[in-house]
């Protein structure tokens, strides 16, 4: 039964591979260009351990439970690492397109699943005692890779010059809004007390508007730049 549920949850990541199959990433065989963003990720990942753990607090919640929003934009503040992350991703991976985009966001989200969640999963999925918990993690899982890949885009799009005046604002409020998350986002669900299955629900509405306002701003560009 254990494994049977470790089973169901491995099967709510199979997006990741759809979207490596069906992307046309595998045609190009850029399998290894994946694992390249992968470990620019875990790079990057340490150097926001370093600076957190010692510039800033270690908790982003005060021992009464409550939200500590300076503590979380302090923390936020450190994402900015993740764009220079994906920026040396795309400055580094060959390609022009949709593959190199979605091989920067797809390398990097399973790079952050297997590492933050992998071993939680085999060690707490295959226990002995039912948990709805790897199945709502395996669920946000799905969202932040539409996240990642939304973010990759526009961190190329923000890197383009040939990019309409008109649209370089809404990249950057995107980043931002993107970027602090953590503090609009995760403030406003504690302050409403919203249950886990909405807040994935709500996550997954506001990681497909990022990501439809960034699709339409790539097609835009797309289609003025021939790619």
């Amino acid at each position: 039964m254990t494994l049977y549920h470790f089973g169901n949850c491995v099967a709510l990541l199979l997006p990741y591979y759809f979207t490596y199959k069906y992307s046309g990433l595998s045609e190009y065989g850029a399998f290894w260009k994946c694992v390249q963003a992968g470990c620019i990720y875990i790079f990057t990942q340490l150097c926001k351990m370093l600076v957190l753990a010692t510039f800033f607090y270690s908790d982003s919640s005060s021992s009464n439970g409550e939200f500590n929003f300076f503590a979380e934009i302090l923390r936020c503040s450190v994402d900015i690492a993740d764009l220079l992350g994906f920026a040396l991703i795309l400055s580094r991976i060959p390609g022009k397109g949709h593959s190199k985009l979605i091989t920067a966001g797809l390398g990097w989200a399973t790079a952050e699943v297997i590492l933050s969640r992998g071993i939680m999963l085999w060690v707490g999925a295959r226990g002995t005692e039912f948990s709805w918990i790897y199945i709502q993690k395996c669920l946000e899982s799905n969202v932040m890779l539409v996240q990642h890949l939304s973010t990759a885009t526009l961190i190329w799009l923000f890197t383009r010059h040939d990019l309409n005046k008109a649209l370089k604002p809404l990249v950057s409020i995107l980043l931002v809004v993107t970027i602090f998350k953590g503090v609009w986002l995760e403030g406003l669900l504690h302050i409403l007390s919203i249950g886990p299955w909405t807040s994935i629900a709500v996550k997954a509405l506001v990681a497909a508007i990022i990501g439809f306002c960034s699709l339409n701003i790539y097609a835009c560009l797309a289609q003025q730049i021939g790619i």
